[in-house]
């Protein structure tokens, strides 16, 4: 039965009227069961009222196989695979400048009047390994949700996504859009030239009210009771991240506005949605998004649960609370929506880009088989040295890995006369020999469909680009995975496509939608096709996914 909060919000179907505003709350890391799993935590306008007046499909998966932030959010933005969207993984290596290429990096499109990464400071690898500062949505291959509604609505539908993360919001707010995300060296949300050249007025007022700025010398504390929690009792688990001041235990201080991490504090915790939540509130009122009749669009990429699990895992007591702070935050979303347009009115789509892991030390707890992959032991192997020799080369065979992938050195190949498919193969093979790789192919044999067909070939294969993956796609045995990054030890990475990494929630809330639970399997290929089916727009140009019908007006 809605209660309160959520029964004032009730959508009522409207005939054939289109939404003012399309609302898409991405949750970074939000595996498919935390909401049930933690939902002793939920009040009444957030999770709950999305589960009891909408349409939620409880087996929706991800069908590619690299479950990172950038590949997750832009399939649910385009419909499509990475193979079709070129969002292959967050980190690839190109091979023209013998460096590695971040997803949403473009020289050309300076940061607006910002400084861009702190790599001295910067803890996300990732970010770090960016060659430049500026960017856009241009690697993005085919045309986005959001492009297409602008497209059809015209130039009077605004369109925005907004984030802690830059591919967070440039993923969803597409090439139509605008995007802004919050900068940890700046401690406020920037932009890009591809999209404005200047601020406007409100961004500026919004600084000067000193939200980030409130946080100083404050705790993160626990919402409840910490007897109400599963994991009370275990507050200090020995694989979670110790960050200097930050700690692993409850309170976590977010310490003065002027220390070098006080920003990266903000975004390892719940702090880092509600000034998100916060950013996008006051956008909304400034930029009268929903306030016609003309369709808008807001995307709101919610990152704090992927920080917190990266550091804590999700089965700890700082991932528990972090669903309960959520719930509150998305609540405060819906209430300004409400307020400033009507649910009435607003079409809300709510997902994740992909799943998390268990720590192979808690797996073992229940007798869980699992481990961890150490990536720079594998040239060392008495197979690949052997390999290595076989094939005229000392220990340079292998030029770089940005998981999953394994870059050959191509160079040295091509000096020594050597077949790639036959180099790739012979890699492949001995990787398969490793203790905790489950599967390995070579490029060329992607490319000529010589290789059994299977769930996880197809993934592998939903994820192959021909420019961008590498010649190698390395599948890790379920549990496993790499935990350090750069000297960074995490107590959860994902990446695989195994289902804890693929199970996301799906649900759907707006006008003639009935509240349903659909159990039967679907897939975030999907999503882009339905929101374009529901409003009468065109699909994403390279969208491959079907329209659900159950998401339609009934």
């Amino acid at each position: 039965m809605t209660l309160g909060f959520a029964a004032s919000f009730a959508p009522k179907a409207t005939g054939g009227e289109k939404p003012r505003l399309v609302l898409q709350i991405t949750v970074d890391q939000l595996r498919g069961d935390l909401i049930d799993r933690y939902g002793a935590h939920i009040g009444e306008g957030g999770f709950r009222y999305l589960l009891q007046n909408g349409v939620s499909f409880t087996n929706a998966h991800h069908r590619h196989a690299n479950t990172e932030t950038i590949v997750g959010h832009t399939t649910l933005s385009t419909g499509t695979d990475p193979a079709i969207h070129g969002m292959v993984a967050n980190l690839w290596f190109d091979r023209k400048s013998g460096t590695p290429f971040y997803n949403v990096q473009d020289a050309e499109y300076p940061l607006v009047g910002a400084a861009g990464i702190d790599a001295a400071n910067e803890i996300d690898p990732t970010q770090r390994a960016a060659t430049t500062d500026g960017r856009s949505p241009r690697n993005i291959i085919s045309s986005t949700l959001s492009d297409e509604i602008a497209l059809h609505f015209g130039p009077a539908s605004k369109v925005f996504g907004v984030s802690v993360k830059d591919r967070g919001a440039i993923a969803m707010a597409g090439h139509a859009g605008q995007a802004y995300w919050f900068s940890k060296a700046e401690g406020r949300f920037v932009t890009s030239t591809f999209y404005r050249d200047a601020y406007p007025d409100w961004i500026t007022n919004w600084d000067a009210q000193g939200k980030v700025a409130s946080y100083a010398h404050q705790d993160w504390t626990l919402l409840r009771d910490a007897d109400l929690y599963s994991f009370g009792d275990r507050d200090d688990q020995p694989w979670e991240t110790a960050l200097p001041s930050f700690g692993r235990t409850f309170p976590h201080n977010w310490g003065p506005a002027d220390s070098k991490y006080f920003t990266t504090f903000l975004t390892l915790s719940p702090a880092g949605d509600e000034i998100t939540v916060d950013f996008a509130k006051a956008l909304m009122s400034a930029e009268q998004v929903g306030a016609d009749d003309v369709t808008d669009y807001l995307s709101v990429s919610l990152s704090s649960t992927d920080y917190v699990g990266h550091i804590f895992g999700p089965s700890s007591l700082e991932a528990e609370d972090n669903i309960a702070h959520l719930d509150r935050s998305i609540a405060d979303l819906l209430a300004h929506v409400e307020s400033a347009v009507g649910l009435d009115n607003t079409l809300i789509i709510l997902s994740a880009d992909h799943g998390a892991p268990e720590h192979p030390e808690y797996l073992e707890t229940l007798g869980i088989e699992a481990g961890l992959f150490d990536f720079q032991r594998v040239d060392t192997e008495p197979g690949f040295v052997r390999l290595q020799l076989d094939f005229g080369a000392s220990s340079d065979l292998i030029q770089n890995f940005s998981n999953p992938y394994l870059y050959l050195n191509q160079e040295l190949i091509s000096e020594k006369g050597l077949d790639p498919a036959v180099v790739e193969q012979a890699v492949a093979e001995e990787l398969r020999k490793l203790p905790g790789i489950a599967y390995a192919t070579g490029s060329s044999a992607l490319r000529a469909g010589s290789f059994p067909r299977t769930k996880i070939t197809d993934a592998v294969l939903a994820n192959f680009h021909s420019e961008r993956s590498g010649d190698i796609y390395v599948v890790f045995e379920p549990h496993w995975f790499v935990a350090d990054f750069d000297g960074l030890t995490v107590a959860s990475a994902h990446g695989s496509p195994w289902t804890y990494d693929t199970h996301v929630p799906l649900i759907f809330v707006g006008p003639g939608i009935l509240p349903h639970t659909i159990v039967r399997r679907v897939e975030t290929v999907d999503v882009a096709p339905t929101v374009a089916a529901y409003l009468g727009t065109k699909h994403p140009s390279g969208a491959i996914g079907e329209p659900l019908p159950e998401a339609m007006k009934q």
